[in-house]
């Protein structure tokens, strides 16, 4: 009986182990799971062609999504019957009907179509020519390219205890269309207050200073948390820029500042006049020590004063006269 029941317990194990994916064999369903869908999740990040993806509800990027999609499942009979009739409408008004039966599609831009309020099967429509069926297709176009986002100026308190106005340019574009359409109703107002909240939280933990003379910095500093948190996933969007454009300052702290830095400046200009006084006394020592060494070099400097005074429109007479014969006549 025990021999019975360990080789019972032996196939149940080896049915599990067949179970698991290849490489995941001595880890837990449970872990073996997780794996599988970070593993889904990283290669979904890493490729650019989800326009085209379908966000059926079966797949494992629907975990994240708040709205589930059907196009997979089966219709009911009420809708056959009015998708028959719709293209019996269009097969009866052809050719009129192609006027609003065929919608060109530009290389930038997807579609995607509801059928009867359902997605259709394979995701997002285009570029190109597309065939839509009155009366039960509704369709939303979205634009691919990059789109500049102004965020209004933010009143943010520094770390120095200081209030700033700063203003930020943001660039976006759509990643996923089906999420864009499906998961989010206005993606342009979500982008513009997700950045003012990430702003209001980057630029409080900096001091003034350091705002003003690293705004690189601190945009690259946005975008990186914007990019770990992964808020904008789930709506099919990728921020690819943050600037910050401008930090205003009140009008009473820049005439602070002005008369700070003012103040500074003549302090500086003090010094470095001080500073001239001082090398001159010491070129003016330096010449005296030669001269008394060596009475004719200031007999030089005697002439060359004469001949700088003498020019050709002065007026006054210079009498040169040896100071010894003026000891003399003083004694």
């Amino acid at each position: 009986m025990e021999t019975n029941r360990n080789q019972r317990a032996e196939a149940n194990d080896e049915n599990k182990a067949k179970d698991v994916p290849e490489g995941y064999k001595e880890i837990e369903p449970q872990k073996a799971n997780e794996v599988v869908v970070q593993k889904e999740f990283k290669r979904r990040h890493e490729s650019d062609e989800d326009d085209s993806v379908s966000s059926d509800s079966n797949r494992v990027t629907n975990i994240h999504r708040n709205v589930r999609t059907t196009e997979n499942k089966s219709r009911t009979i009420w809708e056959r019957i009015f998708i028959g009739l719709s293209y019996f409408l269009v097969i009866i008004f052809f050719p009129f009907s192609l006027i609003v039966c065929l919608v060109v599609l530009q290389e930038y831009q997807r579609a995607v179509v509801l059928r009867l309020g359902r997605l259709r099967p394979g995701g997002a429509k285009g570029p190109g020519l597309m065939f839509i069926v009155p009366c039960v297709d509704q369709y939303q176009k979205v634009d691919l390219r990059t789109t500049s986002l102004d965020v209004p100026p933010q009143d943010i308190l520094t770390k120095d205890s200081v209030t700033v106005s700063v203003d930020a340019v943001v660039y976006y574009r759509i990643n996923n269309p089906l999420d864009v359409v499906l998961q989010v109703i206005d993606p342009a107002t979500c982008c513009r207050l997700l950045a003012m909240t990430t702003l209001r939280n980057v630029t409080g933990l900096y001091m003034l200073i350091e705002l003003v003379s690293a705004k690189k910095a601190l945009s690259r500093k946005i975008k990186s948390m914007l990019d770990q948190t992964g808020a904008t996933d789930p709506w099919g969007i990728r921020i690819e820029r943050v600037e910050i454009t401008d930090i205003l300052m009140p009008e009473s702290l820049q005439r602070a500042m002005a008369v700070e830095q003012e103040a500074r400046r003549e302090a500086m200009a003090k010094v470095a006049a001080a500073n001239g006084e001082r090398d001159a006394v010491k070129a003016l020592k330096e010449a005296a020590d030669i001269m008394e060494s060596n009475p004719i070099a200031l007999q030089l400097r005697y002439l060359q004063t004469l001949n700088t005074i003498c020019n050709d429109q002065t007026e006054a007479i210079v009498f040169p006269l040896p100071i010894d014969i003026l000891a003399k006549v003083m004694k």
